[in-house]
């Protein structure tokens, strides 16, 4: 579970709905379906319009990723090619055959497979990098797709708003239907330019954070898999992929 991303979510809106009860107003006011509507399902079909039915899949099946996971697995993955290299020592690279189904990871284990079958360093390395250039473009896509939902929020919020003053306009002869007209207007502003600061843009930045975890371990992958094949100590290994962590790391934080 990512506590980060829970606590950052209940607390930006339980900020919200708590000025919103500090200032005298009610939750009622503004939990308005009709809003909700509007904005969400006007930002989901826009959105959609914009991107392939698989990218919108996937970005909202990532939402649930965001939430539970947050485990950083670099060093799972140094132990496991550690492991792999310690026994490819002692036994030769042929002995890693029976590990390669084991293997979770398809990159991973696609690697493996090319180190067994005795591809050449050169052209395993290229072709593992040619994977590596395809899956970080298709992984950037869920992010794409939350922040192009992230601006598309807060103009829908205004056609709500634009909607609920042409409902407010008609009715001016009813004083008793102005107040609905005139909450729905707000209220669809507050639902666009809420959810995009408070959702899908947080959404995206954290998705972008993910991804480029993932982009780090295939790329430790690859380098620790081309190390083990040229026959290094599986000591140096380690700290080699130790190092390359620390070094992608500290590049991160200057960005």
């Amino acid at each position: 579970m990512d506590l980060a991303s829970i606590v950052g979510l209940v607390m930006g809106i339980s900020a919200i709905v708590l000025g919103q009860m500090l200032e005298g107003g009610s939750i009622k006011s503004i939990a308005q379906p009709t809003a909700a509507l509007i904005v969400f399902g006007g930002t989901i079909g826009a959105t959609m319009l914009s991107f392939p039915l698989a990218t919108a899949k996937a970005a909202i099946s990532s939402i649930g990723k965001i939430l539970m996971g947050g485990v950083s697995r670099e060093n799972e993955y140094i132990r496991e090619i550690i492991r792999y290299a310690a026994k490819a020592r002692k036994n030769g690279i042929i002995s890693l055959e029976a590990d390669i189904k084991a293997t979770r990871d398809p990159f991973l284990q696609k690697a493996l497979r090319f180190v067994v079958d005795g591809v050449d360093p050169k052209v395993l390395q290229g072709i593992m990098e040619t994977e590596i250039g395809k899956l970080d473009e298709h992984g950037e896509l869920p992010a794409k797709f939350m922040e192009a939902a992230g601006g598309y929020a807060p103009t829908i919020g205004i056609l709500g708003a634009v909607l609920g003053l042409i409902q407010v306009m008609q009715n001016l002869s009813d004083p008793s239907k102005l107040g609905e007209g005139i909450a729905v207007a707000f209220v669809a502003t507050v639902y666009g330019v809420g959810s995009a600061n408070l959702l899908f843009l947080p959404f995206a930045g954290k998705l972008k954070y993910r991804h480029k975890q993932d982009m780090l371990i295939k790329q430790m992958v690859l380098e620790g898999i081309l190390a083990m094949q040229a026959g290094e100590h599986p000591q140096i290994i380690e700290e080699r992929l130790k190092a390359f962590v620390e070094e992608f790391s500290a590049k991160k934080e200057k960005k």
